[in-house]
């Protein structure tokens, strides 16, 4: 794994390394029982469609400016966004390429947050068949660290630190004293999010080969990764919890909904390009295309806390107060591990390209 750095990621407030004291009860499991077949099926899934980065064809040049020309991009950042003033051609596509790499530093950054997570479920998990899937997953994801570092420092030459709303929210998951919780955090919220999000990068960056090969590879383990978490949880939870222990879960998930619905906004690639955050955060939080892309992330989100009994009273409010009810009745991760993006954001899509999209990947089938 040899690769030259162009530009290497930036540090968050000068720190190359961070320490997140966890307390974790490590557990044995001695009965091997091997009784969960979903899981195990899983399993057998997750290391027969394993992939190594060097499949990859990492000759393939990239050019997102040239791409974002070529594809109307100024465009449509004027006629379907519609910011809050008018930009050149030049500035509009700054903005798209500065917006891209930010999302996919983001993506980096929660990919290594999962690495960290299925190791510490290795340990954790109580069941021998959990523990055989978060150990697979934990290689899943350092490819995934891998290929997303390779195509920021190598191909493209523009990344960010970790943004503050999604680093508080690795530290929270990361140092929960339960395990759950840590499931919770990583495989149904972050994971959930992250699998519509790699959706809609297929759409935006449909012209460019390698970062939808990266993509696409990717897409397809995290399907996996948020059905995990799902069966796992779903056994526990069919057990009664406790008051303290529901309210618990509950602050925990609509803390992380804030964390990853109004706070994690591309911000800093505004700041980057010098432009006035008075201006352009107002218009980021409330634009309609934007509020739609911002809904849209919670598409699988919503029907997994539903089929794990947490869309209770007080999570169904706030996800009222933010429209993200209208995904309750969708297919959970269990019954539908399809990876296509929501067709909601495809008809927005298409409906701002006049009917005609060019170059958009199609849907990646469930596998």
């Amino acid at each position: 794994m040899e690769y030259r750095q162009h530009n290497p990621l930036p540090l968050p407030k000068g720190e190359a390394y961070q320490r997140v004291e966890a307390t974790l009860t490590s557990i044995f499991d001695w009965e091997y029982g091997l009784k969960q077949s979903k899981l195990l099926r899983l399993y057998e899934k997750g290391k027969s469609l394993s992939w190594n980065a060097t499949e990859i064809d990492w000759t393939i040049d990239v050019d997102l400016e040239r791409m974002a020309h070529t594809q109307g991009i100024p465009s449509f950042i004027q006629h379907a966004l519609k910011p809050p003033r008018a930009l050149s051609d030049e500035e509009a596509v700054a903005m798209h390429l500065h917006t891209q790499a930010f999302t996919l530093s983001q993506f980096l950054h929660g990919e290594q947050g999962a690495m960290l997570t299925a190791a510490k479920l290795v340990q954790a998990v109580p069941s021998t068949e959990a523990k055989f899937y978060a150990a697979n997953q934990t290689a899943d994801e350092a490819r995934h660290v891998e290929v997303y570092h390779r195509y920021l420092t190598e191909k493209i030459g523009t990344s960010y630190e970790v943004h503050p709303s999604l680093r508080t929210l690795l530290d929270e998951i990361i140092s929960a004293r339960e395990w759950d919780m840590t499931f919770l955090g990583m495989q149904i919220m972050v994971e959930g999010l992250a699998l519509a999000a790699f959706g809609v990068i297929r759409l935006l960056l449909a012209g460019e080969p390698l970062i939808c090969d990266i993509t696409a590879r990717v897409m397809a383990d995290e399907a996996r990764h948020v059905a995990f978490g799902v069966l796992a949880l779903e056994q526990l939870y069919r057990q009664e919890l406790s008051a303290r222990e529901l309210r618990e879960r509950e602050d925990f998930i609509i803390e992380a909904t804030h964390l990853l619905y109004a706070r994690l906004l591309p911000t800093p690639a505004f700041e980057r390009l010098g432009w006035d955050l008075k201006v352009w955060e107002p218009w980021v939080q409330q634009t309609p295309m934007q509020v739609g892309f911002r809904q849209m992330m919670f598409s699988k989100i919503v029907p997994n806390l539903k089929r794990l009994g947490l869309l209770t009273p007080r999570v169904r409010a706030t996800f009222a107060s933010l429209d993200l009810l209208r995904f309750e009745h969708s297919p959970d991760s269990v019954v539908d591990p399809g990876v296509s993006p929501p067709a909601e954001l495809v008809a927005l899509l298409m409906a701002q390209l006049g009917g005609d999209a060019p170059g958009f990947a199609p849907p990646l089938p469930a596998s």
